[in-house]
Parts: structure tokens; sequence; C-alpha cells
């Protein structure tokens, strides 16, 4: 009986031809993920932006997707304010623009171009903590700390804004804010002390 040459001609062509397969699969693969790139995935839009936080300007370079939530956390590295829901819900993500409240997850760092954003590092006066910021300490107006920045942000325009005539207002005032810990009467307690100084 003779044995078949395991080294044909035959084989030498199976053997070339995955191999030339393997070889051709990222090629082709990296070629589609152009051509869908291309057409499916927007491309960046970067763009100067001067913007003054904590009352200092700083001048950057971002997307023109980007949140005022990530622009803080990612390039000023100022993480006091939270990315807790991304969809403006809990109210964690809370700052200060021109003075009043907003959601940072859910306004576009462009928009906020000439305008005064105070976070919560910026809320105090150097080392001396604001009023609420101790009314909170003081209260025991947080427990894990999480919710805390956006709700002392929150707390502090409520009180400008005059929402403090009665326990049931302040709840209706800051229900944008919440605190899965249940801190609530420390939150309230908090803000009647503040209101009343």
């Amino acid at each position: 009986m003779e044995m078949k040459n395991q080294y044909s001609r035959r084989n030498f062509l199976k053997i070339s031809g995955l191999l030339a397969a393997f070889v051709a699969i990222p090629t082709s693969v990296k070629a589609f993920y152009n051509d869908v790139k291309q057409y499916f995935i927007p491309k960046k839009n970067v763009s100067k932006l001067t913007i003054s936080v904590n009352k200092k300007t700083h001048t950057l370079y971002a997307d023109s997707r980007s949140t005022l939530l990530d622009l803080l956390r990612e390039q000023l590295h100022l993480t006091g304010s939270k990315k807790g829901c991304d969809h403006g819900q809990c109210g964690a993500c809370t700052v200060h623009i021109d003075g009043e409240r907003a959601l940072s997850c859910l306004t576009l760092a462009a928009m906020t171009e000439g305008k005064e954003i105070t976070t919560i590092e910026g809320l105090g006066n150097g080392d001396e903590l604001h009023p609420m910021q101790k009314a909170f300490v003081e209260c025991d107006g947080f427990q894990c700390g999480y919710c805390t920045p956006g709700q002392i942000m929150s707390a502090v325009a409520c009180v400008n804004e005059g929402h403090t005539g009665s326990v049931e207002e302040i709840k209706e005032y800051m229900s944008g804010n919440l605190c899965r810990c249940g801190a609530y009467n420390g939150i309230v307690e908090s803000i009647q002390k503040v209101a009343a100084l």
C-alpha cells in the first residue's frame, strides 16, 4: 500500500489560500470599519472655547457635542460635580450658570461661552466654607456624600430664589435632586438654617 504524500500540490494550495485569507481579513475589516465610520459616525467638531469657571478664565479645545459636566471633570479636573444618571434626573451634576442652577450633564459646553460658571469647588471663599456647606455638616445633610455637591448647589439656589417659605416649598424646589441615602430631613434643616441668616 502506497502512502499519500502529505506535502502534495493540493495541500500546498489549500494552506496558501487559508494563509492569504487570514492576512487579508484584518485589512478588509479595517476598510469596512472606515467605510461605516465615514457614513454613520459623525466626525468630531473640535473648537476653541473660552469659559469662566469659579472666577477663572479657561481657554480649551472641546468637541462641540461635549457636555459642561464632561468638560469640567475631564479637562478642568473639577470633579466635585458628579455624573449620576447622566440624564438630568438626579441633580448630582448641578452647577450655577450666571447665578442660576443648571444641570451640567444636559448643558452643552459650547453654550456656556461668556457665562460665569460656579461649581461646588468655587462656592466657598478659599478655605472658608460657604454657609450652606457649614449647615450641611452641622445638620447632617449627607451620608455617602455622592449627591451632596449637587444638593448644596441647588440648596444655595433655593435660598437665593426665595423658595424657603415652608418645608413643602423647600421640598418642591429641591425635588430635582435625589439622595439615595435618604438624608432629606438634614437637607431641609440645612436650607432652613441658612435661610434664617
